[in-house]
């Protein structure tokens, strides 16, 4: 391979399927952008696993590199922020889905999308957060700026196994919370409670639409990366004044619930949005990321692939086989 040469996952759209593959691609075909990152590590999202797959239409034109997240060092850059040798990360931005991705051996970009690596965290751990860590986070914010503290009782989490659920709570642990983690796999029971779970939800619990429109109070607050009916039935059972952070969608993205849990229970429904999220915010939640987030935590949590096991892994994430998170290593391409 030439020194201009990098290998990129490729979809490719033919007879209205998507097929995947690994290619060697050269600079000039990178997307616009006023940064050049040689990419060292990138990592896997439910979304990611829906644009490998072609479901959802979430991207807009073939050919495509996908790859919602990654992490390197500036190549080249016209940008005022960055100059060669930066280590930055990307996350969010419609980056992986109308735009160029990560999972290539390098990536362009506008620098406004990019952050410096945060304090605290080298470039791999970065990834082993990436953007479902990030949502964790900002769910984790969002309840504390809607006056959740400890004192108050326990926090649910949903589809706790994943990857926002994992992070979720380990950092809810971390704050000194009693953490109750819902799950369908028996087989992560051991799993969760080593990231500082106090109490496993059977997933079944919560499975079925409620039977009344108020449960008894139960939950000071939750994260909710499911949706649907889980998070119809676990409104009905949070405290007067708590509040749900909802962050994903695994589970359905049609609810159907009452108004009696806001009106009644004055319950907060928070919406958490890691893609547009202004940087600002974005830089805030990777400095707690970096203080609030165990790292020995983040290592049992996190496991690895390739670039050329990614067709592979998007069948897995969508089936909710996938536990916490993984880094890919984008070097491991098999070519």
């Amino acid at each position: 391979m030439s020194k201009d040469e990098f290998s990129a996952l490729v979809l490719e759209e033919r007879d209205g399927k998507v097929a995947a593959g690994i290619q060697r691609l050269s600079d000039d075909r990178l997307p616009p952008g006023d940064v050049t990152v040689r990419v060292r590590a990138s990592t896997l999202n439910y979304k990611d696993g829906m644009v490998i797959k072609g479901i959802g239409r979430l991207v807009r034109s073939y050919p495509h590199v996908p790859g919602v997240d990654f992490a390197g060092v500036v190549e080249s850059s016209e940008h005022a922020d960055f100059k060669p040798g930066d280590e930055v990360v990307s996350t969010g931005w419609r980056v992986g889905e109308i735009h160029w991705g990560g999972y290539s051996q390098k990536a362009r970009v506008k620098g406004d999308w990019l952050v410096k690596r945060p304090a605290g965290l080298t470039l791999e751990q970065t990834m082993a957060i990436g953007t479902a860590g990030l949502t964790a986070m900002l769910a984790v914010i969002a309840l504390e700026a809607h006056g959740l503290t400890p004192e108050k009782g326990e926090v649910l989490v949903t589809g706790a196994a994943g990857g926002v659920g994992s992070v979720a709570v380990a950092i809810l642990a971390r704050l000194g919370y009693q953490v109750a983690a819902s799950t369908g796999r028996a087989a992560e029971h051991d799993y969760l409670r080593d990231l500082g779970a106090s109490t496993i939800i059977e997933r079944a619990e919560l499975s079925n639409p409620p039977s009344r429109p108020l449960a008894t109070e139960r939950w000071a607050g939750a994260i909710d990366a499911v949706g649907g009916v889980t998070l119809a039935s676990l409104l009905t059972a949070v405290k007067y004044g708590g509040s749900v952070s909802a962050c994903g969608l695994a589970g359905g993205n049609e609810l159907s619930t009452t108004v009696l849990p806001f009106l009644l229970r004055g319950v907060n429904l928070l919406g958490i949005d890691s893609v547009m999220c202004p940087k600002t915010g974005r830089i805030a939640a990777w400095d707690r990321l970096g203080r609030d987030l165990p790292l020995a935590k983040l290592d049992a949590l996190t496991g690895r692939a390739g670039l050329k096991d990614l067709p592979g892994l998007a069948d897995k994430i969508l089936h909710g086989q996938v536990r916490g998170r993984l880094v890919i290593d984008v070097d491991d391409d098999g070519v």
